[in-house]
């Protein structure tokens, strides 16, 4: 596998807090979107590690296509 799935077509909001790691799937695979779940096991992903600068609502990546992993920026409305 060797390019992502598309999980959604609109971003997933999430409250995250500061200082904070969160591991975004890039994937598309993980049953837990956004976050990584382990099912890129056996392919050339891996999760994508966002720390949390401050707290706050941040919108992360649905369609896998964002050119700034793991934040929406707002690919899913080009494809």
């Amino acid at each position: 596998m060797n390019k992502a799935i598309r999980a959604s077509d609109t971003p997933y909001s999430m409250d995250v807090v500061e200082g904070k790691n969160y591991f975004w799937c890039a994937c598309g695979k993980s049953k837990k979107q956004p976050l990584c779940d382990g099912s890129h096991s056996g392919t050339d992903f891996t999760p994508v590690i966002y720390k949390a600068p401050e707290s706050k609502k941040v919108f992360f990546c649905g369609c896998k296509e964002t050119s700034k992993q793991p934040l929406c920026d707002g690919s899913h409305s080009k494809t």
